[in-house]
């Protein structure tokens, strides 16, 4: 009966181990380390970033070796890779993904300019927290009208947690047109990596993007914030769980996004994670109005 009793609690203890997976992500032609990759393990909550040298590491169950890893960067081919292999070769080179500029035309006769979603101090609510894996929320703007409109500027407000101690934290800004058949965010108009830091004792960021000349598509435009897994932006956060009621501690990663809730229907979200992007969508009590980040756009027009 003891070696039985002893034989399970060895097989309990290997199925609990867990591994240290860590290596570098390089550009395929620089040899370069690329910082702000995403790792994701595909059909679970589990994933990490590079940081700013390219590294990354987590610790995972080691079942998790025979899952498959989902990576993506801005200016990368997105690549779904065995979890073993990446482990064992400690490194992983991405290739730079291939695409045409359109021709930019510098203008100086903008006329006026529109700012969608403008928001008020008194509209802001809870927030976007980060998962267990990295993830972009996306934030969906219509082009009403046919006059030409460029991206001016983009201003996203954010909500100061108790957990996190640190001084700032990093997110990407990411802007994308809309794949005309399933409306989802499809290819990056920004192509420049733009990691914004946020002081925590203030409650927006906002960034002059003017100068990259972005025409917004006659569909509409995505304005994208992606968390990063780095070790600058983790915290505990401890919780009771409702079930249990018992203390459940759990790694998050900063920062946290304000929300707010707007009758606009035009507005729609939609989150990216583990490769794929999906609809998101929370009603207020009344069920009138939609729950979407509290992201400011301002155009330019012609």
């Amino acid at each position: 009966m003891r070696y039985i009793l002893f034989s399970l609690f060895v097989v309990l203890q290997m199925q609990a181990q867990e591994v240290l997976f860590e290596g570098h992500v390089y550009d395929h032609k620089t040899k370069e380390p690329i910082p702000y990759v995403n790792l994701s393990f595909l059909n679970t909550l589990k994933g990490t970033s590079t940081d700013e040298q390219g590294h990354f590491f987590v610790d995972i169950p080691t079942h998790f070796l025979e899952r498959k890893v989902h990576i993506s960067s801005l200016g990368y081919n997105d690549t779904i890779v065995d979890a073993k292999s990446i482990y064992e070769s400690k490194q992983f080179q991405m290739l730079e993904e291939s695409f045409e500029l359109d021709e930019v035309v510098v203008t100086e006769s903008f006329g006026n300019s529109d700012v969608l979603n403008p928001i008020s101090s008194y509209s802001l609510t809870s927030g976007f927290s980060s998962s267990s894996t990295p993830w972009v929320l996306a934030l969906y703007f219509p082009n009403i009208g046919a006059q030409k409109k460029y991206v001016d500027r983009v201003t996203v407000f954010l909500k100061k947690n108790q957990n996190f101690k640190r001084e700032s934290a990093k997110f990407r800004i990411r802007i994308y047109d809309v794949d005309e058949v399933t409306k989802k965010p499809n290819g990056d108009l920004l192509r420049k990596s733009i990691v914004l830091e946020h002081n925590v004792e203030k409650d927006y960021v906002s960034i002059d993007l003017a100068a990259f000349n972005i025409e917004v598509p006659q569909a509409g435009i995505y304005i994208g914030l992606e968390w990063l897994f780095v070790p600058s932006n983790w915290y505990m956060q401890k919780e009771i769980d409702q079930l249990t009621n018992k203390k459940v501690v759990e790694d998050r990663f900063a920062p946290t996004f304000r929300g707010i809730y707007t009758q606009n229907q035009n507005y729609k979200v939609m989150i990216y994670g583990m490769g794929d992007w999906t609809d998101f969508q929370v009603r207020d009590r009344n069920n009138t109005k939609n729950f979407i980040p509290a992201v400011s756009l301002k155009l330019k027009k012609e």
